[in-house]
């Protein structure tokens, strides 16, 4: 029987959090993966998230669980501008890689990211974990299987309640532009991305990125935003068809997600998400108004912010056992990022980008 892949996760609280949330429940649930190892910022949290999470091994220094020779895999999970250091050194270690996106602050990071792993040989997932979800691996093959006819439009609304009026303590550091962690790198780049997995790459793309909510509310205090918390994003699809994306902070959570695929000989619905972004939650499928059967989401009883993580994590680890590059790597990520960061361009002049460095599908 083949041993589980070791997995240490990086910024596991058990005071709460994405990681907390998504990737524990993600990493207990699967088959031949094992939570073996947690590291925080201090040994004190560590030391706690390890009894709450029932794991054995607990790190105050991220770099001794990167350095740790019975870890196989290490998620990192920690805020964006600590992304950079934490993966170069796992790919220095040799390790496997799954990191949260974004995967860097900027382009140049990116890439530096992506030509250490294809230089360490490793494998090293993005997460991007809309890509693991049922609904969108349903949507993607039935677009490219002809099902809806030719592509015509894809429309998609994509709303979060974070980046609105009031900004949590927690997600200060979200506000600050140069920390690369905003509404436009994280729901705007995950919605454009699942679009692109859908409906195949952009030919070319505009955008229009604004601040909806000038001044904002923390904790007593007001002061001014400085990074934006609306997109509109238009483009021309490769294969003909028309693009068009609206990703709007501080709204509702009634109805977070749609996106409609309109083809010669259908339409395709995609509805659902979460309050905190349409990558944190489920999705249902439509064709012509019949819902559509979907492939289990994860094993049972996992949590819904956990489903997509665990698509992702069953990806990387049939990827690691047969070879195979199924799962969305950090060239994705780069070129993803490179997307982001002309569409922020063309927000700034006014013109119209054409796909350069940009995901293929």
């Amino acid at each position: 029987m083949t041993k589980p892949l070791r997995v240490g996760i990086i910024g596991a609280s058990a005071e709460g959090g994405w990681a907390r949330d998504a990737h524990v429940p993600a990493v207990r649930a699967l088959d031949g993966l094992e939570l073996a190892a947690i590291a925080t910022s201090r040994r004190e949290t560590a030391d706690a998230s390890a009894r709450a999470f029932g794991v054995a091994a607990a790190y105050g220094d991220a770099l001794d669980l990167v350095r740790a020779p019975d870890i196989d895999l290490v998620t990192v999970a920690v805020r964006v501008p600590a992304h950079r250091a934490l993966v170069l050194a796992a790919l220095a270690a040799g390790k496997h890689v799954y990191c949260e996106w974004p995967l860097g602050r900027d382009a140049a990071e990116a890439e530096e990211m992506a030509a250490a792993a294809r230089a360490a040989g490793v494998r090293a997932a993005i997460g991007l974990q809309l890509r693991g979800n049922p609904a969108v691996r349903r949507a993607r093959a039935l677009v490219a299987s002809g099902a809806i006819g030719r592509l015509l439009g894809v429309s998609v609304s994509s709303a979060t309640a974070a980046f609105g009026p009031d900004v949590p303590a927690g997600m200060l550091y979200a506000e600050e532009p140069g920390n690369g962690a905003n509404l436009v790198t994280i729901q705007g780049a995950h919605t454009v991305d699942l679009a692109v997995a859908v409906a195949g790459a952009l030919r070319d793309a505009s955008a229009l990125a604004t601040t909806r909510y000038p001044s904002v509310r923390v904790g007593g205090e007001r002061a001014a935003r400085t990074t934006f918390d609306h997109l509109l994003v238009q483009g021309r699809l490769a294969g003909g068809g028309t693009l068009s994306v609206e990703v709007a902070g501080g709204r509702p959570p009634e109805t977070p997600f749609r996106l409609e695929a309109v083809g010669e000989a259908g339409i395709l619905r995609l509805d659902g998400g979460a309050a905190r972004g349409v990558q944190s939650g489920r999705l249902t499928l439509t064709r012509d108004g019949a819902v559509q059967p979907l492939d289990a989401a994860g094993p049972a009883g996992l949590p819904e912010a956990a489903i997509n993580v665990a698509g992702i994590y069953a990806a990387l680890r049939d990827d690691i056992a047969g070879g195979t590059s199924e799962t969305a790597g950090f060239e994705h990520a780069a070129r993803l990022t490179r997307l982001v960061e002309d569409l922020l361009a063309s927000s700034r002049d006014g013109g119209r980008r054409p796909a350069g460095r940009w995901p293929e599908a």
